[in-house]
């Protein structure tokens, strides 16, 4: 039997070229520019991408885009890739578009850049619903003086593509992870997500760098002017990691809990941890003395699913904990008041992060499981000067826009219009509170003296007096009481949380 000759490929000198042309892009900037970034501590775009997504899953769009030189006779000279690398893989199984800029190529300025790949990115995460990561490394596609120069002319400013981003906003998960100095353009594109990531020391963010800064007379370095330790904490960036690794790990995380785009399926994780479950600790985790505070965390660990708790967001705003968590294998958006920080009072960031976690779960469809300590919104001249009311009551407006199943857990306190912003009381409320629920308009304690002052100064014994004011003043304001007249639905063991949390969300995800 003879053997089968292969054809002829008459096309082997293109098939040449392109394999020539796809290892000049798979040079990115080149060995030097490639080592320095090695110096600093940091991945490449290259090995940023295979280290974010599943094994082999990444298939590049426009790896044979860039800057290319010809002599006379047309024959290629030189080439540069364009320093933003895009294109869909897989995390977890399920696809996304993952972009990276390439610092190595002109600092990810826009004069090495290609638009339209940046425009087609996020076009393709819009059209095809598909979750977008950014990887964030300089301007990210902004302009530059040698850019200008070049052109020989300005223009009017505007961001192409930025319709898409916005649109993703409205449409599917986003996510940002600034893997170093990050300004202008770059910067925007952090902040335009819905989870964001800085690496301590690694990662800057500012509107625009030392240098332009100077001209202020401002002498700023790069982390003293835009370090993580800064916008982790005023709300501009959600989190703040060690390594690169543990970014990529933290955006697979996030990605887990939510579903590909808006209006699709959650999705349910195996659970075997059982709803039934009773944790005796929770019995004596909230002291008797109300001014004491407690550990929140505690309890949330102690009702969601084991293991399953992701919290964002913890270093801003620390009033309020937001985390997804997971309850019988469901994922849900879960609030709580943080009582370590302030006695759990909502300042102006506290709100804005409310605010901002309850449109997340509303865009997305999570339940919201809220465990509720709030004394109510901050005062005093801090608090006044940063518009801590307006803040407050955007946050309670977007409480009450909501649509997604609602659960409120009253752990202790619920005050004023803040404790009214655990949720919206024209709809079915399904809400339980443990006994050591404290609520009404405004907290008693500290303002009996006051409110009984004519009493007490006429009294033979004031001190004695006033432990008779606060012993009946205790039994009025018992939860029970409240129970009765069925302003509260429900007074449980504490103990038996998690099972009345599992059966809301069983009965949500119907």
């Amino acid at each position: 039997m003879s053997k089968k000759k292969s054809p002829p490929n008459d096309w082997a000198q293109e098939l040449f070229e392109l394999k020539s042309r796809t290892a000049l892009s798979q040079q990115m900037g080149g060995a030097d520019k490639l080592a320095r970034q090695k110096s600093r501590g940091k991945l490449n775009a290259r090995e940023r991408l295979n280290g974010l997504v599943d094994r082999s899953s990444f298939r590049e769009i426009g790896g044979l885009a860039g800057k290319a030189s010809y002599d006379a006779q047309g024959e290629l000279t030189d080439f540069t890739p364009a320093n933003f690398i895009f294109g869909r893989a897989n995390i977890h199984g399920r696809p996304i578009v993952a972009t990276a800029d390439d610092f190595t190529v002109r600092g990810g300025a826009a004069d090495a850049a290609i638009i339209r790949k940046f425009i087609m990115a996020e076009q393709m995460a819009h059209e095809l619903r598909l979750p977008m990561i950014r990887m964030i490394d300089g301007t990210g596609g902004g302009g530059s003086v040698k850019m200008l120069e070049d052109m020989g002319f300005t223009y009017v400013p505007y961001v192409p593509g930025w319709d898409h981003v916005v649109k993703n906003l409205e449409t599917v998960p986003v996510v940002a992870l600034a893997l170093g100095p990050t300004a202008g353009l770059g910067a925007a594109r952090a902040v335009a997500s819905h989870y964001s990531v800085m690496v301590k020391g690694l990662s800057q963010i500012f509107t625009a760098g030392p240098a332009v800064v100077a001209a202020l007379g401002e002498d700023q370095d790069k982390e003293s002017l835009g370090g993580s330790h800064i916008h982790t904490r005023n709300g501009v960036i959600d989190d703040e990691v060690a390594s690169e690794t543990e970014a990529f790990e933290r955006a697979r995380q996030f990605l887990s809990y939510l579903p590909s785009y808006a209006g699709a399926p959650l999705e349910r994780a195996p659970c075997d941890d059982p709803s039934s479950r009773a944790d005796d600790s929770l019995l004596t985790v909230v002291p008797r003395d109300k001014s004491k505070a407690y550990n929140m965390r505690r309890v949330i660990e102690a009702v969601a699913d084991a293991g399953s708790v992701f919290e964002m967001g913890a270093r801003w705003g620390r009033g309020a904990i937001t985390a997804f968590a997971r309850f019988n294998g469901w994922p849900v958006a879960l609030l709580a008041g943080d009582p370590t920080s302030l006695g759990g009072s909502w300042t102006a960031d506290t709100a804005e992060k409310v605010k901002r976690f309850t449109e997340l779960a509303e865009l997305f469809k999570l339940p919201v499981v809220h465990l509720v300590d709030n004394p109510g919104f901050m005062i005093g001249l801090e608090a006044e000067r940063t518009a801590t009311i307006r803040r407050g009551v955007e946050a309670m407006n977007t409480i009450y826009r909501s649509t997604v199943p609602w659960a409120s857990v009253i752990i202790r306190k619920a005050y004023g219009v803040a404790g009214a912003a655990m949720s919206d009381h024209t709809r079915f409320q399904y809400r339980v509170a443990w006994p050591s629920g404290d609520w009404g308009s405004l907290p008693i304690d500290g303002g009996v003296e006051v409110a009984y002052r004519a009493e007490l100064e006429a009294s033979e014994n004031p001190a004695e007096r006033l432990i008779e004011i606060k012993s009946h003043l205790a039994k009025v304001t018992s939860p029970f009481r409240t129970a009765e007249n069925f302003l509260i639905e429900d007074i449980i063991d504490p103990s038996e949380t998690r099972e009345r949390l599992c059966d809301f969300v069983n009965l949500a995800m119907r």
